[in-house]
């Protein structure tokens, strides 16, 4: 079995800036043809998966209730397109918890291909839009996708400490090559 795994912020809806988290439904809005790459790679065979640190819960900044909410809504709009994704994980936790779910780890992944036993990794795609996100991809043994539709730039490749696999402008881009595969 093929997975994709998407982070969410700045992948699939509007990144919310540094420092900056999306603490209400109103805040969160999807990425222009986000929800239609979601769509054609679910039409294509691969199964769907959200890996998303989300430490404004574990900092206090919104509650776990606001994240449901908005998860809910993700989830819905994107069936509404046609997709579907099987399955969400969030780390709430902030990076001083030291969790081992906490991206650039990749035990949020670890969990899924223990549920789901059939995920062959080296088939598969994370596609995040940050450098700790290429990490989690290799640690998984994933290909690793930056989409640069969120935070990184393509301006700071040459400090980059580990370079992606491919580099698409955002989510549809990204997923129209991997769906040619």
């Amino acid at each position: 079995m093929r997975a994709v795994f998407l982070d969410r912020d700045g992948v699939i809806n509007k990144y919310p800036g540094d420092t900056r988290y999306v603490t209400t439904l109103k805040e969160f809005r999807f990425l222009p043809g986000s929800k239609s790459a979601i769509a054609l790679l679910y039409r294509r065979g691969y199964r769907m998966f959200v890996v998303s640190n989300q430490a404004g819960v574990g900092k206090g900044l919104y509650s776990q209730a606001i994240l449901n909410a908005i998860t809910s809504r993700m989830l819905k709009e994107v069936r509404g397109a046609g997709g579907d994704i099987q399955e969400v994980n969030y780390c709430t936790h902030r990076s001083e918890d030291n969790c081992p779910c906490r991206k650039p780890r990749a035990g949020m992944i670890k969990k899924i291909k223990a549920k789901f036993t059939a995920i062959n990794l080296k088939k598969s795609f994370f596609i995040g839009d940050t450098i700790r996100d290429v990490l989690t991809a290799k640690d998984a043994g994933c290909k690793s996708v930056l989409v640069l539709s969120g935070k990184e730039k393509l301006r700071n490749q040459k400090n980059w400490e580990h370079q992606p696999d491919l580099i698409f402008k955002n989510l549809l881009e990204a997923a129209k090559f991997i769906a040619k595969k």
